[in-house]
């Protein structure tokens, strides 16, 4: 059976011929990364565009409703798990609030804070979004066996754990 090339493979084989003194590995697995999330990207944004909804809408949504019932945090969770600054935070609930897919309460335990719930629509908006994502990322792997994409994800997981500290 003949190996398949891509793009990778043709830039880095001209990187070799004019360098030869280089280890282009990183790039044989980085540069192909970079195409894929770019690809990524793409099918993110379809899928959240389809659901009226902009990226950032989509982490503040999807945090919530991952929560699970009654899908409400804090904007200090929120910010944990978005990882934006606190105006930014305030500015994206702020709109939220108008699109009404949140609103804020008081919160019953310390009447100083707020949470954040989840409205109807949210809930309908980031429920379509994920399955149309989740639909999008399985075409992209499309042509992964499911153990392919098994060693896949726990290859990217053992190289992603050194950043995520």
């Amino acid at each position: 059976m003949v190996q398949q090339t891509d793009e990778v493979d043709r830039i880095v084989g001209a990187w070799k011929t004019q360098r030869p003194d280089l280890d282009f590995s990183p790039l044989e697995v980085l540069s192909r990364v970079d195409r894929l999330s770019r690809h990524l990207d793409r099918a993110r944004r379809d899928a959240f565009r389809r659901s009226d909804l902009e990226p950032w809408e989509w982490d503040v949504l999807s945090a919530l409703r991952r929560a699970g019932e009654p899908f409400q945090l804090s904007p200090k969770h929120l910010l944990q798990q978005t990882l934006v600054s606190s105006g930014t935070m305030t500015n994206r609930i702020d709109r939220l609030v108008a699109r009404r897919l949140v609103h804020r309460e008081a919160d019953p335990a310390d009447g100083r804070s707020v949470l954040v719930t989840l409205a109807d629509d949210g809930r309908i908006r980031v429920d379509a979004a994920i399955t149309r994502l989740v639909d999008a990322e399985a075409t992209l792997l499309a042509g992964l066996s499911r153990s392919d994409r098994d060693r896949l994800a726990a290859l990217l997981r053992k190289l992603s754990l050194g950043f995520d500290t």
